[in-house]
């Protein structure tokens, strides 16, 4: 059975969720924080995540968040360029923080139900927003459906060369580790998901940069493909083509 990420601020909530899951056969990662959260992302696997939108920083809600675009900084680190909890730092930069690492089903669940905030949520890749209060039952048959759905992607690719894990988010070529930013790990996922299917500049450019990002264009997609194939090929061994005037495949 599936395991799920449970995001949730509110103890009698939590506990009430966590416990219908366990009965319904689900594994449950639950956490109370982002901090939490970060935590359980960094040291289990699970295939969906179910995400308040208004969450606490951490426990004592006096850290500075920031979604980084390296592994290297967590996602609560402090610093320059950080929000405060009263600003970016809630279930949907989460879910941004997390989609750049993990290929999982997300699904919010919030009572913020304003119009704006559930276009935002699928906005960002979201299978479903449920708003609050709602049904315990409707909610285990929306999550029975999100799942089943789902494709049973590889994990793990390995051609004895080129070895990737997108579950612990390694890459290791010729038995090196390789270092990949978020969004270059997530170009490669989308690709090896698609593999010899033709992905155009568009769908690429609305993957990877749903939200946020005013000036992505072709060239910034490029720039991205080309620090990929650099880090992942050589000349014996080429995995990404160039479709000229088209877009990528992986090969």
């Amino acid at each position: 059975m599936a395991t799920i990420l449970l995001l949730e601020d509110d103890p009698d909530l939590r506990e009430s969720v966590a416990s219908a899951l366990a009965e319904a056969g689900y594994g449950v990662l639950a956490a109370r924080s982002l901090a939490e959260a970060e935590s359980l992302v960094r040291q289990h696997s699970f295939e969906l995540a179910l995400l308040d939108v208004n969450v606490p920083a951490s426990d004592s809600d006096s850290v500075s968040f920031r979604a980084s675009d390296s592994d290297s900084v967590p996602f609560g680190a402090s610093g320059s360029g950080s929000v405060s909890p009263q600003g970016n730092s809630d279930g949907f930069s989460f879910c941004r923080w997390l989609t750049a690492r993990r290929h999982v089903a997300v699904c919010f669940l919030s009572a913020r139900d304003l119009e704006e905030d559930v276009l935002t949520g699928y906005t960002l890749g979201a299978c479903d927003y449920v708003t609050k209060p709602f049904s315990m039952k409707v909610l285990l048959a929306k999550l029975a459906v999100l799942l089943g759905r789902a494709p049973q992607q590889a994990l793990v690719v390995d051609d004895g060369w080129l070895r990737i894990d997108f579950d612990l988010g390694s890459v290791m070529r010729a038995g090196e580790a390789v270092r990949l930013s978020p969004t270059e790990l997530k170009l490669l996922r989308i690709l090896v998901d698609h593999r010899g299917q033709l992905l155009t500049y568009g769908v690429l450019l609305d993957a990877l940069w749903n939200v946020g990002v005013e000036l992505a264009d072709k060239h910034a997609l490029a720039v991205n493909v080309n620090r990929l194939r650099k880090r992942i090929e050589d000349d014996a061994h080429s995995y990404i083509a160039n479709v000229y005037g088209m877009g990528y495949l992986w090969k």
